[in-house]
């Protein structure tokens, strides 16, 4: 009891152990073919103790019988084989061993086991064939197989048992050479020989006797022995002529080009392109192209055709086919490269070059396919202008500018039409485009719209700074740069009286004054403008246009008239004669300006006033005028230089009762004679007396000067009475002389003119004449004075020489004389 548990520990510790690390795989080799007892003990297994307790089970794989050749010896745990084993048949068992319960548990394994069945040289090697036939050609490369022996042995693989060696026993007929042929041991190669390939001829055929052995260079072995019938052809592998393929060819495809041969036997043909193309060559020899070919892509082809034999040796030297690939004119002219846009300035002279446009044909060099001319498609020259833009040579594309004019900033779109064939019909084109900018040059100087500007009238006491005018200008150029425009006054304001003012872009410059005006230093002025470009002009000088005149009128500016009163009173009587001076209207101001004097509203007709100097007379008799009355009378005053200027007061007359006519001073003797400067006396003219027949009759006088102007402006007659006047001197001073002053006076109805004597002179303050003294006789002249008095000179003159020669001579008397006769100086 107790040694059945013990036995049961023990298994279950084996199968602890044998689930937790499974055992070691084993190899073992047996013999083939062995001829010994059996059982044959293989290998001892490292079955684990107390395995009586349990049942060991061997079992192999799916291909192994294990019942059948191996087993296990349950007392010694050895693996033993049954029977003889061929490797030939199988070369390797896998089995294993296990170790069960009685209910199939396993207690321990499994535990695998390989078995190798070792080779033995039990295999004869054997031919492919029994007779090998090959055809040799003339020409084949020595050392080049042309045929392959084939032969197999059933031994291990990579042994001795089944390493096979190949051995030429025989050649016939032995002629010319009995080592015509070379056979590889061990590849089993036939080949020419370096000797047969130089005697090899159509005689024959030769019969070679080839041995195959197994175990290597060992003399033992099993052998087989063959025949090798080779036939000498002549060479088929002759030079290519070159091919000449249309491009674009339009045929079926692969299209067969050429054919090789090689005579030999067992030819695998191999092509090579260079450059790489759409070629090959099938078993037979013929050479294809497989697609449409483009000479612009490539022009020739190099191939070369190999004939190979199995392994890829070339039995002889590869042939070449040139291929040349014919063009057609499937390229149109390619406009090369050039500037979109170009440049030109104007006025550019005719032959300017403007650009070579030029096209490339990828067809063939110096065919007609690739010869391009040219056409000029536009700019078209207008319907009957005989000058065109723009020249185009047809040979080179060189376009020049032609004879026609063209104008700053036009683009013109030139158009070239590129030809192939040299333009003959049917020719392929393209048309080459290029923008040409006709750019602006400076050849334009600026110019004034308007040359002469004004009168433009200004006050002279308006201020600095006012605008005189503006002045516009124009440039016909385009480019900006060239439009921009410098000012200068050029002459007429040597003192600067006048500024310009402008943007550096502008077009138009200001006039304005800088300095104030005077009417008086300059009534007007004529300032001449000059408009220049601020780049230098290219081209002619600027013109008239340049220069504008703008002419200044200088307004004088009048005070206001202003009178020394506003208001004038005077008092009169009522016997006042007619043309007696009543006042004097006069500016505030000395009077510097002409004025023009008038009563407005003298309804009774009674006052009368000298336009230009201001006096107010007594037009007739007061009659009708009571004492203790006023009379108002409104009077104008107007400049005579300026209209526009004038002012007004009033005169208010005060009547007073009539008074005794106070004696008037009657100039002092017989002649009729008045000092000048003016003194307030007068002479009398009479009516009456001075009218000789005329006077008669009864009723006042009435006296007026005559029409002549200077005598109305250098004296003044007054009425003294009814029959009387008094005439005077009406300037302060007046030429001393002899004046005969008309006078014409009314009288009845009648009119008759009297011519006064009148003697003007400087008077004494006595009021007497004072009259010039004439020469008088026995009075010296002017000459007679002189040569009294340079004769009273000379006279002095002598006198005075006398006079200094006498005390000369005296001196030197007394300085000869000797030094005692000169009397001694008392001492002191």
């Amino acid at each position: 009891m107790i040694s059945a548990c013990l036995c049961l520990l023990c298994l279950a510790v084996i199968q602890a152990f044998t689930t937790e690390a499974q055992p070691a795989e084993l190899h073992a080799e047996v013999p083939e073919n062995y001829g010994g007892n059996f059982p044959f003990y293989i290998i001892k297994l490292p079955l684990p103790l107390g395995r009586d307790k349990g049942q060991i089970v061997l079992s192999g794989d799916s291909s192994t019988d294990a019942q059948d050749p191996f087993a296990v010896d349950p007392e010694s745990g050895f693996l033993v084989a049954t029977k003889a084993l061929d490797r030939e048949e199988k070369a390797e068992y896998r089995l294993q061993v296990t170790l069960e319960s009685e209910d199939g548990q396993v207690l321990w394994g499994p535990q695998p086991v390989t078995v190798h069945v070792k080779d033995e040289n039990d295999q004869v090697p054997q031919f492919s064939q029994a007779i090998y036939r090959a055809r040799l050609s003339q020409g084949t490369r020595p050392g080049i197989p042309f045929l392959f022996l084939e032969a197999s042995d059933g031994d291990a693989p990579g042994t001795a048992n089944s390493d096979l060696r190949f051995h030429i026993l025989s050649q016939s007929p032995a002629q010319p050479f009995p080592d015509m042929f070379q056979l590889d041991p061990q590849l089993g190669s036939l080949a020419l020989s370096p000797r047969g390939s130089t005697s090899l001829d159509l005689e024959g055929p030769y019969q070679l006797l080839v041995q195959v052995k197994d175990m290597g260079d060992q003399a033992s072995g099993h052998q087989a022995i063959t025949t090798v019938e080779i036939s000498i052809v002549q060479s088929t592998w002759v030079p290519l002529e070159p091919v000449h393929l249309a491009e674009n060819l339009q045929a079926a495809y692969p299209h067969s080009i050429a054919q090789v041969h090689w005579s030999g036997g067992d030819v695998h043909y191999q092509l090579q392109s260079q450059p790489a193309g759409p070629f090959d060559v099938d078993a037979e020899g013929g050479i294809h192209v497989t697609a449409e070919l483009d000479r612009e892509a490539q022009a020739e082809y190099l191939l070369q055709v190999r004939a190979q034999n199995s392994r890829g040796e070339d039995f002889a030297e590869p042939l070449e086919l040139q291929v040349v690939v014919m063009d057609e004119n499937d390229n149109a002219p390619v406009c090369s490269p050039h500037d979109p846009a170009i440049s030109i300035p104007e006025l550019s002279p005719p032959g300017t070059e403007v650009i070579t446009l030029s096209a490339e044909d990828m067809d063939a060099p110096g065919s007609p396919n690739s010869h391009v001319v040219y056409r000029l498609l536009s700019p078209e020259p207008e319907e009957g202008a005989e000058e065109k833009a723009f020249k185009l040579d047809s040979a080179t594309g060189h376009v020049t500018l032609g004879t026609a004019p063209l104008h700053p900033g036009q683009a013109i779109l030139l158009q070239v039409l590129a030809v192939d064939l040299a333009g003959s019909e049917g020719g392929l084109s393209s048309t080459c485009e290029v923008v040409v900018t006709i750019t602006d040059i400076n050849n334009h100087a600026p110019e004034f719209i308007t040359s002469q500007i004004g009168p433009v009238s200004l006050p002279e006491d308006v201020k600095p700074g006012v605008l005189v005018a503006t002045l516009m200008a124009t440039d016909a150029d385009l480019e900006p740069a060239f439009r921009l425009m410098d000012f200068a006054i050029e002459e007429g304001d040597p003192k600067g009286i006048f500024d310009l003012a402008w943007e550096p872009d502008s077009d138009h410059v200001q006039l304005r004054l800088l300095k104030n005006l005077s009417y008086e230093a300059a009534p007007h002025h004529k300032v001449v403008v000059v408009v220049r470009n601020v780049e230098e002009l290219v081209g002619p000088d600027p013109g008239p246009g340049a220069t504008a005149t703008v002419t200044i009128l200088v307004e004088r500016v009048m005070p206001p008239l202003k009178l020394d009163q506003e208001s004038y009173e005077t008092s009169i009587p009522v016997s006042t004669p007619a043309g007696s001076l009543l006042l004097t209207i006069q500016l505030s101001e000395p009077p510097s300006r002409a004025l023009r004097f008038s009563l407005v509203n003298d309804s009774e007709g009674w006052l009368c006033i000298k336009e230009g100097s201001g006096e107010v007379h007594t037009a007739r008799s007061l009659r009708g005028a009571k004492p203790g009355d006023t009379y108002t009378v409104l009077v104008e005053a107007q400049d005579t230089g300026e209209p526009g200027l004038s002012t007004s007061a009033t005169i208010v007359v005060h009547f007073l009762k009539a008074s005794p006519v106070p004696g008037l001073t009657v100039a002092p003797g017989p002649s009729r004679h008045l000092c000048t400067p003016r003194q307030d006396y007068g002479v009398v003219v009479s009516g009456a007396s001075e009218g000789s027949g005329l006077a008669n009759g009864h009723g006042p006088y009435s006296f007026a000067l005559g029409p002549n102007p200077t005598v109305q402006r250098d004296w003044r007659l007054q009425p003294f009475n009814d029959s009387h006047a008094y005439l005077t001197l009406a300037l302060h001073w007046v030429e001393p002389g002899e004046y005969m002053v008309p006078v014409v006076v009314h009288h009845d109805a009648k009119m008759w003119q009297l011519q006064v004597q009148v003697f003007v002179c400087r008077c004494n303050l006595d009021g007497q004449c004072m009259r010039k003294v004439g020469r008088m006789k026995g009075m010296p002249t002017k000459l007679s004075a002189v040569g009294v008095l340079l004769g009273t000179l000379a006279a002095i003159g002598f006198i005075l020489i006398l006079v200094f020669t006498h005390l000369a001579l005296a001196r030197k008397k007394d300085l000869d004389q000797p030094a005692d006769s000169v009397p001694l100086k008392a001492a002191v």
